[in-house]
């Protein structure tokens, strides 16, 4: 935000967004809030992709394009792969017990 001093001997201002004319005060004090609102623009990208980093099919902020659903496969082969090691391990398993017992 600023202002713009339209007659600085008679302390009147302008605010160019909104076409304000007023008097200039001394005890105020006017603070620009836009390094803030690029701050908070950028926090809420990064909580979006938070939010995203949840759902398989959306894209993640630091990504190459056409990878939206990496992570998806990436859970189902990681999972497929270790459902098939406890199968193969709970199957070893029943095959002693059975061998143990006598039924094999």
């Amino acid at each position: 935000m600023s202002m713009v001093h339209v007659a600085p001997e008679a302390n009147l201002v302008l605010d160019p967004l909104t076409s304000l004319l007023a008097a200039e005060r001394e005890d105020i004090i006017q603070y620009s809030m836009d390094p803030i609102m690029e701050q908070l623009d950028e926090l809420d990208k990064i909580a979006d992709d938070l939010v995203n980093s949840l759902a398989p099919s959306q894209p993640l902020l630091n990504t190459f394009e056409g990878r939206e659903h990496t992570s998806y496969s990436a859970g189902f082969f990681g999972n497929t792969f270790y459902g098939v090691i406890v199968g193969l391990g709970v199957a070893g398993l029943m095959l002693l017990v059975m061998g143990a017992l006598g039924v094999m």
